[in-house]
Order: structure tokens, then C-alpha cells, then sequence
């Protein structure tokens, strides 16, 4: 068991290229330099937020999405912070792979709604969401480091939809992008999504899906 201490770090050096001694948990290899835990981490008694629903979730999505078609946004909030998310939401059809929950400190990577987001770890720059049943269109909104590509796979591991992210989108960067870009890909019998920002950093947040 890693102790709370180990993840309380200065949000002045959050995310810095390259980071010297960063928090990590060696056991995994998780950089854990894009967050701090919350002053009440482990309180059983805290309470999750509101989500918002997704059919409310920013005016860019195309409202055809959400009336159509039925559609789930996940509530992270459920989540501790640096858990390992993989099945906790598989009864929603949703398995994730090389991700954890954060709640960011750098203002950096600002949130759009509630406190928490996913991250790629402890493989950096890559996370991976699989569907148990084929959805048609997903949604989140990302921030990022760098460049980053959102890929949409079918059964057979074929690419069917991407959506790039030009370039990094940090907060109070010099980026022509603002942070937390919605990025959405649709098509046909989707089973798994990837995103891959390369060496970058990335958090996701307000994931959704329509079937």
C-alpha cells in the first residue's frame, strides 16, 4: 500500500518537460506528476458532484447524436484518485485498459465539469477504451501536451474513424486551441477506441458514447 504522502506534490511542478524526481509509484511505473490527491482522499464519506447529462454536455455535439440515439456519459466522480480504472463501468459496456483516475492540480489542465479525469498510465501518451457492445459515436473532451490522434476501431482491429488534435492544448498556453477540445468519431459498429498523444500527457474527461 502506497501512502498518501507519496503523492502530495507542488502543482508549480506539474507537468514540466522534462520533470525531475517525479512522484511515482514505482511498483508501476506510474508518473504521477499530473496530480496531487485532494485533501480528503480516502473519505468514504465524500460525496460525488452532479454529473451533467450527456445530452447536455457542450453545445459543439451534434444534437442528432443524443435524440436518436441513446447514449451514456460516465460519472467519474464515483472514482478515487490514482485508481486503476479498467471494469468499473462494464456494466455500462465500457472496459478501459492503461488508465487511472486523477484529479488534476495543474491549472494547466483545467476541468470542464466535476473534479476528476482519466489518464493513460502507466503507459504514458496511450489509453485504451473497448466496448462490449458496438457503439456508433464517441465523445470526450481532452487535454493535452501535444498533438493527439482519437482512433476508432471495428472488430477486426481496422481503423473506421479518427479525430486529431492539431496540437497541444494546455491552459494559458500559447495554443490556438482551448483545453478541453470535445473530439468525437462516428461510424459504424465501433468496438474500441484509442488515444495516443505519442510522449505526450493527456487527461480525458465527459467521456461518452451512443449506441
Amino acid at each position: 500500500m502506497v501512502k498518501q504522502s507519496v503523492f502530495q506534490s507542488d502543482t508549480d511542478t506539474f507537468l514540466r518537460f522534462p520533470q525531475q524526481n517525479k512522484p511515482k509509484i514505482s511498483e508501476d511505473s506510474i508518473d504521477f506528476s499530473l496530480a496531487t490527491a485532494p485533501s480528503n482522499f480516502g473519505d468514504a464519506n465524500q460525496t460525488a458532484p452532479v454529473i451533467i447529462d450527456a445530452t447536455n454536455l457542450i453545445d459543439e455535439l451534434d444534437s442528432t447524436d443524443t435524440q436518436s440515439h441513446q447514449c451514456t456519459c460516465l460519472n467519474l466522480e464515483t472514482l478515487k484518485c490514482f485508481e486503476v480504472v479498467e471494469r468499473q463501468y462494464e456494466e455500462q459496456g465500457v472496459i478501459f485498459s492503461n488508465c487511472i483516475a486523477i484529479k488534476p492540480s495543474n491549472p494547466a489542465f483545467p476541468n470542464a465539469f466535476g473534479s476528476f479525469v482519466l489518464m493513460g498510465a502507466p503507459k504514458g501518451g496511450f489509453l485504451e477504451v473497448e466496448f462490449m457492445h458496438p457503439v456508433s459515436t464517441v465523445n470526450a473532451l481532452v487535454t493535452s501536451s501535444q498533438q493527439l490522434v482519437m482512433s476508432a476501431h471495428n472488430h477486426e482491429r481496422k481503423i473506421v474513424a479518427q479525430k486529431v488534435l492539431p496540437v497541444g492544448n494546455l491552459a494559458n498556453s500559447d495554443s490556438a486551441l482551448p483545453p478541453n477540445k470535445l473530439l468525437s468519431v462516428k461510424a459504424k459498429d465501433i468496438h474500441s477506441i484509442t488515444f495516443c498523444a505519442f510522449d505526450g500527457q493527456f487527461t480525458i474527461g465527459n467521456f461518452s458514447f451512443c449506441f
